[in-house]
């Protein structure tokens, strides 16, 4: 039926998923052959320095922030950060319109995870609302093991692009009955096209040789089984690329048992959730990889496994790494890419060289401790900003 579904709408289709065309790393974020209209880079302001919407959002989000702005001012970073608080309490929208309206002016966000403690049904998620409303359409997330870190898997490298606005994520529910709760699940020709080709196009740009579709189709047989249509159809302007598909249960097995195997994965929004806390957590956990969320007009960058971490906030024992190398990924977003690669290096070097690792990690060290070390690796590099006049 899901293929059926797809044939009858071919016509509508065709032009979104037949167009093969290679792009290049700067061409996937800025320049996607998918997009409806084409935006550039955030156009630098002020003699060539950039605004960035700043939501530090609950838990350990403000003092990861701290942080970020600690280095960039050392480092003499050419952003200034406009920071919108949203309250996790409130019962209305409006610091998230604020938001939102502040993305869209400056078109790029860091963000930590947002709560939303409300539980009224009126009350929408606002990490989810926000990337709808700006259709923050893929996630990446690249999950490299780090040489100096114990895990279950060394060596390990793979790419999650996630479909980020539809599929579970909805938010399309109601009570058919009383006592009987439906939700749907969503998934479009459109959206399930553009995520599979932003795969395709990602693994041809980074020289990665294959794709997994991660689906649950012998079940969801309309649903899922449209999303792998979809990919196995995209998958043949890809010759240079192997395509295969898993089945969402035995992908977690194969991540646990074999990370190896995989290198891009294209899934749907909670099989990305799930495979990307399966794969961070065998290689390091939760404070060590971004997550970069984009759009046709849009970047926001954030921890990798949206984790809010309440339970350790103000103990000075957060890892701060996540975060940083979101910062990191904004950077090269913007095209500063001098102040990422410095910044880049003294994480590499503070995590692998100087063994500097918070409690998560297996270390003693707290989370100034590691952001002073990133700091005096700085130090050794010539940084600072300089006007071009």
């Amino acid at each position: 039926m899901a293929l059926r579904l797809f044939r009858l709408s071919q016509d509508v289709v065709t032009p979104i998923i037949k167009r093969g065309c290679a792009a290049s790393a700067f061409e996937l974020q800025h320049k996607n052959p998918l997009q409806r209209k084409v935006e550039k880079i955030p156009k630098a302001h002020y003699g060539g320095r950039h605004t960035v919407t700043m939501l530090p959002g609950g838990g350990i989000g403000p003092e990861l922030m701290n942080y970020v702005k600690e280095v960039f001012r050392f480092a003499g970073v050419p952003v200034d950060f406009e920071v919108v608080d949203i309250d996790p309490a409130s019962e209305g929208n409006d610091d998230l319109e604020y938001a939102i309206t502040s993305i869209k002016r400056n078109g790029v966000a860091l963000k930590g995870n947002i709560e939303t403690k409300s539980e009224a049904t009126g009350i929408i998620s606002r990490n989810v609302a926000l990337r709808n409303e700006l259709d923050l359409y893929v996630n990446v997330l690249h999950c490299k093991s780090f040489n100096a870190i114990p895990a279950h898997h060394q060596n390990v490298d793979v790419v999650i692009i996630r479909q980020n606005t539809e599929g579970e994520y909805a938010m399309l529910e109601h009570e058919s009955v009383r006592g009987v709760v439906e939700s749907m699940k969503v998934v479009t020709v459109e959206n399930a096209a553009r995520v599979a080709r932003y795969a395709f196009e990602f693994a041809r740009a980074n020289n990665r040789k294959k794709v997994t579709t991660i689906h649950k189709a012998n079940i969801m047989k309309l649903a899922d089984g449209l999303f792998l249509s979809v990919a196995r159809e995209v998958a043949k302007d890809y010759p240079d690329i192997q395509h295969n598909d898993m089945i969402i249960d035995n992908c977690c097995m194969q991540l646990v048992s074999n990370p190896h195997q995989f290198d891009v994965m294209n899934t749907t929004n909670l099989y990305g959730s799930i495979t990307s806390n399966v794969l961070c957590g065998l290689v390091g956990g939760a404070g060590l990889f971004s997550g970069r969320n984009y759009g046709d007009h849009f970047a926001v960058f954030e921890p990798g496994t949206r984790n809010t971490g309440t339970a350790i906030a103000g103990k000075n024992i957060a890892n701060p790494i996540a975060m940083l190398n979101a910062a990191v990924d904004m950077l090269y977003h913007l095209g500063h890419n001098y102040h990422a690669d410095c910044i880049s290096d003294a994480i590499h070097k503070t995590i692998d060289v100087d063994g500097v690792h918070t409690p998560d990690l297996g270390g003693q060290n707290t989370s100034t401790e590691v952001v002073q070390n990133v700091l005096q690796h700085l130090a050794e590099k010539r940084t600072y900003w300089q006007p071009a006049w």
